[in-house]
């Protein structure tokens, strides 16, 4: 049989550019990738996070143009929930799934302390449901829908002043896990100065406090200087409203007060637009890749690593596997010992505890039995006593008798 003689090419060689003689036909790949990406269709997940009442569903329902299911909250939640919605939206002929996750009784409790669980175990989840898919030997990546977050709006108070205790600890706790936009919500109730201010502070908190928001991609030329500059405009400061209101010849959504009307879609009047510009339009892939490629790795990343994998570990899968599985058997062993000690002890303390009942029993059985003799004999003395004082009263009853029956002079009576 003949040999064939491979050589690799060695690790160090770069790749050669050539030049080709003809057209091919690869620099269709993009036309195949789109093709195959409209097809398959797109998913996108929101956390909106913020207080009751700061305009979250409002803002969505004005983000994507339509109306969502939703229905106001109470203040009086005992915890925080997380309630998500799932809709199939299309544009020409682009089908987007879109999820919505609402925080349901943020910031209502007296005890704030731990409003942030929920969200950390939610976003969690998704990462621990996704892993579980990739790690089946039969695999649906295709047709499984993500429910990883790509990007947590993060609604704050208008205030004017600067952020609640609340807000820093959520953000901080979220940072490494979920892509944060933060927005100033219903910003038409503060001036533009009070507006600019706000923001410098916002911004200058987050910074001070360590707290790592999601900023919009440079190194892609066609949109670097577009994201460069809306950097400089976070946190948004947004309107949000459904209502349409005719301005000159055209119907716009907008609020009307009794001192004007603030247009949605208006640059002068809020951010609305460049929030809807970097999050849809402009980012919405580099939200999902962010996701997967940072928060999700990271998430994965720590998992493996409680499992037993590692970067440097020279060995197999299945050597890891069964080291794994032979450190899991000795923890079980070693716990079953435990356990069988542990009841091997308690069964010695309970015959300990019993033994000394009956000795206690004994004892009280003897003094007792002791105590019945006692009484047996004083019964009996007492009836020896009643049985003699009886006959010494039948005698003494006899000789009244006779001495009764006896006339004077040693005559009986007739």
């Amino acid at each position: 049989m003949a040999t064939v003689d491979v050589q690799k090419m060695p690790a160090t060689d770069t790749p050669r550019t050539m030049n080709l003689t003809g057209h091919v036909g690869f620099d269709s790949l993009p036309d195949q990738l789109v093709n195959k990406s409209v097809a398959q269709g797109f998913c996108f997940n929101i956390l909106c996070l913020g207080e009751t009442g700061v305009g979250k569903s409002t803002l969505m329902d004005t983000l994507f143009n339509t109306h969502f299911d939703s229905t106001p909250s109470s203040h009086d939640l005992p915890g925080v929930k997380l309630k998500a919605n799932t809709y199939e939206l299309k544009e020409s002929n682009v089908r987007l799934k879109l999820r919505i996750v609402d925080s349901v009784g943020f910031g209502d409790q007296i005890n704030k302390e731990d409003s942030w669980k929920p969200l950390v175990d939610y976003i969690d989840s998704q990462f621990e449901a996704f892993l579980a898919e990739e790690l089946k030997i039969k695999r649906s990546l295709f047709n499984y829908h993500d429910g990883r977050i790509h990007a947590c709006l993060y609604f704050i108070a208008p205030t004017g002043h600067s952020l609640k205790a609340l807000d820093l600890v959520t953000m901080k706790k979220l940072d490494s896990k979920v892509n944060i936009i933060p927005i100033i919500a219903k910003a038409d109730i503060i001036t533009k100065t009070e507006l600019q201010k706000f923001k410098g502070k916002i911004m200058n908190e987050l910074k001070s406090n360590g707290v790592q928001i999601y900023q919009f991609p440079t190194d892609d030329e066609t949109v670097a200087e577009t994201n460069t500059s809306m950097n400089s405009h976070l946190p948004f400061a947004v309107v949000g409203s459904s209502d349409e209101v005719k301005i000159g010849n055209k119907m716009v959504k907008a609020r009307q007060y009794p001192w004007g009307t603030v247009q949605v879609e208006n640059e002068n009047h809020c951010d609305f637009v460049k929030l809807r510009e970097m999050l849809i339009r402009t980012n919405m892939e580099d939200l999902r890749e962010t996701t997967h490629n940072k928060h999700y790795e990271l998430y994965r990343k720590h998992k493996l690593e409680q499992m037993g994998f590692s970067d440097e570990d020279t060995k197999s899968l299945s050597e890891t596997y069964e080291e794994k599985r032979s450190q899991h058997l000795a923890e079980l062993q070693k716990k079953e010992d435990e356990m069988r000690q542990t009841f091997v002890i308690r069964v010695k303390e309970k015959e300990a505890e019993l033994k000394e009942s009956e000795k206690e029993l004994h004892a009280r059985f003897d003094a007792l039995k002791k105590q019945h003799t006692e009484e047996k004999k004083k019964i009996e003395e007492r009836k020896k006593k009643l049985d003699d004082d009886i006959n010494l009263f039948q005698q003494q009853k006899a000789q009244s008798q006779n001495q009764a029956s006896t006339l004077p002079g040693g005559k009986k009576k007739k």
